[in-house]
Protein backbone atom coordinates (compact mmCIF):
# COMPACT_ATOMS: atom_id res chain seq x y z
CA UNK A 1 0.00 0.00 0.00
CA UNK A 2 1.20 3.50 -0.92
CA UNK A 3 0.37 6.70 1.11
CA UNK A 4 -0.67 10.04 -0.52
CA UNK A 5 -1.94 13.29 0.76
CA UNK A 6 -5.17 15.57 -1.63
CA UNK A 7 -5.53 18.84 -0.84
CA UNK A 8 -8.81 20.73 -1.40
CA UNK A 9 -9.98 24.11 -0.48
CA UNK A 10 -12.73 23.75 1.73
CA UNK A 11 -14.93 26.53 0.03
CA UNK A 12 -14.65 24.24 -3.11
CA UNK A 13 -14.85 21.13 -1.72
CA UNK A 14 -15.18 20.72 2.22
CA UNK A 15 -13.93 17.17 4.19
CA UNK A 16 -17.59 17.59 6.08
CA UNK A 17 -18.88 17.06 1.73
CA UNK A 18 -16.58 14.04 1.28
CA UNK A 19 -18.05 12.51 4.36
CA UNK A 20 -21.69 13.03 3.01
CA UNK A 21 -21.10 12.29 -0.21
CA UNK A 22 -18.96 8.92 0.41
CA UNK A 23 -17.45 8.31 -2.45
CA UNK A 24 -16.04 11.20 -5.25
CA UNK A 25 -13.60 11.53 -8.08
CA UNK A 26 -10.80 13.57 -7.41
CA UNK A 27 -10.61 15.70 -10.61
CA UNK A 28 -9.31 18.94 -11.85
CA UNK A 29 -5.33 17.84 -11.19
CA UNK A 30 -3.62 20.08 -14.33
CA UNK A 31 -0.47 19.80 -12.84
CA UNK A 32 2.15 16.87 -14.73
CA UNK A 33 3.85 15.73 -11.38
CA UNK A 34 0.34 15.90 -9.80
CA UNK A 35 -1.32 14.08 -12.15
CA UNK A 36 1.72 11.41 -12.31
CA UNK A 37 1.04 10.97 -8.40
CA UNK A 38 -2.52 10.11 -9.23
CA UNK A 39 -1.60 7.51 -11.98
CA UNK A 40 0.80 5.88 -9.18
CA UNK A 41 -2.36 5.30 -6.91
CA UNK A 42 -3.43 2.14 -6.95
CA UNK A 43 -6.93 0.59 -5.18
CA UNK A 44 -6.90 0.35 -1.51
CA UNK A 45 -4.49 2.90 -1.12
CA UNK A 46 -4.71 5.75 1.59
CA UNK A 47 -4.12 9.47 1.76
CA UNK A 48 -4.67 12.13 3.93
CA UNK A 49 -7.14 14.39 2.95
CA UNK A 50 -5.91 18.18 3.67
CA UNK A 51 -7.99 21.51 3.50
CA UNK A 52 -5.79 24.04 1.78
CA UNK A 53 -6.27 27.87 2.00
CA UNK A 54 -8.15 27.89 4.55
CA UNK A 55 -7.29 25.99 7.89
CA UNK A 56 -4.08 24.38 6.60
CA UNK A 57 -4.75 20.97 8.52
CA UNK A 58 -5.49 17.15 7.73
CA UNK A 59 -8.75 16.74 8.64
CA UNK A 60 -9.14 12.92 7.26
CA UNK A 61 -8.32 9.75 5.55
CA UNK A 62 -9.30 8.96 2.09
CA UNK A 63 -9.18 5.73 0.19
CA UNK A 64 -8.31 5.05 -3.27
CA UNK A 65 -11.47 3.24 -4.61
CA UNK A 66 -11.18 3.07 -8.72
CA UNK A 67 -8.24 3.84 -10.08
CA UNK A 68 -6.94 6.69 -12.86
CA UNK A 69 -8.90 7.46 -15.66
CA UNK A 70 -9.91 10.16 -17.97
CA UNK A 71 -11.22 13.36 -16.51
CA UNK A 72 -14.09 14.82 -19.04
CA UNK A 73 -13.55 18.11 -17.41
CA UNK A 74 -10.04 17.99 -19.76
CA UNK A 75 -10.92 18.99 -23.30
CA UNK A 76 -7.52 18.21 -24.28
CA UNK A 77 -7.82 14.81 -22.76
CA UNK A 78 -4.32 15.09 -21.26
CA UNK A 79 -5.42 14.56 -17.30
CA UNK A 80 -7.17 11.99 -15.48
CA UNK A 81 -8.80 11.50 -12.01
CA UNK A 82 -9.13 8.92 -9.41
CA UNK A 83 -12.11 8.07 -7.14
CA UNK A 84 -11.53 8.53 -3.48
CA UNK A 85 -13.67 6.86 -0.08
CA UNK A 86 -14.18 8.78 2.75
CA UNK A 87 -12.47 6.52 5.60
CA UNK A 88 -11.98 8.13 9.08
CA UNK A 89 -12.18 11.62 10.31
CA UNK A 90 -9.04 12.59 12.25
CA UNK A 91 -9.56 12.72 15.89
CA UNK A 92 -7.35 15.89 16.64
CA UNK A 93 -6.42 17.64 12.99
CA UNK A 94 -2.75 18.20 11.87
CA UNK A 95 -2.09 21.72 11.23
CA UNK A 96 0.63 22.83 8.81
CA UNK A 97 2.56 24.50 11.13
CA UNK A 98 2.84 21.59 13.26
CA UNK A 99 3.94 19.53 10.45
CA UNK A 100 6.58 22.14 9.70
CA UNK A 101 7.92 22.21 13.11
CA UNK A 102 7.96 18.34 13.72
CA UNK A 103 11.76 17.16 12.82
CA UNK A 104 10.40 14.00 11.64
CA UNK A 105 8.18 15.54 8.81
CA UNK A 106 10.98 18.36 7.69
CA UNK A 107 11.24 16.52 4.47
CA UNK A 108 7.02 16.07 3.42
CA UNK A 109 6.58 16.77 -0.09
CA UNK A 110 3.78 18.67 1.31
CA UNK A 111 6.41 21.04 3.04
CA UNK A 112 9.15 20.92 -0.13
CA UNK A 113 6.51 20.98 -3.16
CA UNK A 114 3.48 23.29 -1.16
CA UNK A 115 1.97 23.95 -4.31
CA UNK A 116 1.58 20.05 -5.35
CA UNK A 117 -2.23 19.10 -4.93
CA UNK A 118 -1.16 15.42 -4.65
CA UNK A 119 1.84 14.30 -3.39
CA UNK A 120 3.53 11.33 -1.87
CA UNK A 121 3.62 10.41 2.11
CA UNK A 122 6.63 7.92 3.37
CA UNK A 123 5.52 5.00 5.50
CA UNK A 124 7.11 6.37 8.45
CA UNK A 125 5.46 10.10 7.75
CA UNK A 126 2.12 8.37 7.60
CA UNK A 127 2.25 6.39 10.81
CA UNK A 128 3.78 9.49 12.90
CA UNK A 129 0.64 11.98 11.29
CA UNK A 130 -1.61 9.08 12.56
CA UNK A 131 -0.23 9.04 16.14
CA UNK A 132 -0.61 13.08 15.73
CA UNK A 133 -4.03 12.75 14.57
CA UNK A 134 -4.88 10.34 16.99
CA UNK A 135 -5.85 7.39 14.23
CA UNK A 136 -4.31 3.73 13.96
CA UNK A 137 -2.00 3.45 11.38
CA UNK A 138 -5.23 0.59 9.99
CA UNK A 139 -7.87 2.42 10.22
CA UNK A 140 -10.85 0.21 9.34
CA UNK A 141 -13.72 2.76 7.78
CA UNK A 142 -16.38 0.80 8.12
CA UNK A 143 -16.18 1.77 12.22
CA UNK A 144 -13.83 4.98 11.61
CA UNK A 145 -16.96 7.67 9.79
CA UNK A 146 -19.40 5.93 12.20
CA UNK A 147 -17.87 6.32 15.53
Amino acid sequence: MAYWLVKSEPFKYSWDRMVADGVTHWNGVRNHQASNNLKAMRLGDRAFFYHSNEGLEIVGVVEVAREYYPDPSDEKGRFGMVDVRAVASVVTPVTLKQIKTDPELADMALIRQSRLSVCPVTEAQWSHICRLAGLAEDIDGDRALSA
